[in-house]
């Protein structure tokens, strides 16, 4: 991959990215809080741990991402600070902009370069970017099928929802 190739792939990425992140803040704000240790089977993480997982992931990949290299850094683990439905996305608001700000100043060389996933591939450090995506989204739908059994609204996703009905645009006017 050329570097103004995986320039390109960023931006575009990124562009429709930013949407993506805005869904997952609605859908994690939408677990109603005195619900949040829902779980539809004993396997299943609780809707507080999938919220969790999904946010910190998210955060995870980028941050990875930035410094150029895949770790694991501890657990999976809700941390103390972090109590309501509310923290985790106001966390994940908080957080995650920054690191896609530093994701986007990457020179576009770095952005090229390939970059080993704990041994199971080696590619090019911009395409993770897919991966990320792929991530929240799976991880986004998961949560989202907890909300209705939990008493919850599901927001709009790709499009309405039962409880979000999707509204065009006025004619003539922009959404």
């Amino acid at each position: 991959m050329q570097a103004e190739q995986a320039k390109f792939l960023l931006d575009f990425l990124l562009a429709g990215y930013q949407d993506e992140v805005k869904t997952t803040s609605r859908v994690i704000a939408a677990i109603p809080e005195d619900k949040k240790d829902y779980r539809p089977d004993p396997k299943s993480k609780t809707a507080m741990e999938l919220a969790w997982h999904t946010a910190g992931s998210d955060v995870w990949f980028a941050d990875c991402m930035v410094k150029g290299q895949f770790a694991v850094e501890g657990e999976d683990k809700i941390p103390d600070n972090i109590k309501t439905v509310a923290d985790v996305v106001s966390w994940y608001e908080k957080t995650l902009p920054p690191l896609l700000e530093k994701l986007r100043a990457i020179p576009p060389e770095k952005l090229a370069e390939p970059v080993d996933f704990f041994g199971v591939m080696k590619q090019p450090l911009v395409t993770y970017m897919t991966f990320m995506v792929s991530h929240v989204v799976h991880h986004r739908g998961q949560l989202s099928t907890y909300l209705r059994p939990m008493g919850g609204k599901v927001p709009s996703i790709y499009g309405g929802s039962a409880d979000e009905p999707f509204q065009p645009p006025p004619p003539g006017g922009e959404g």
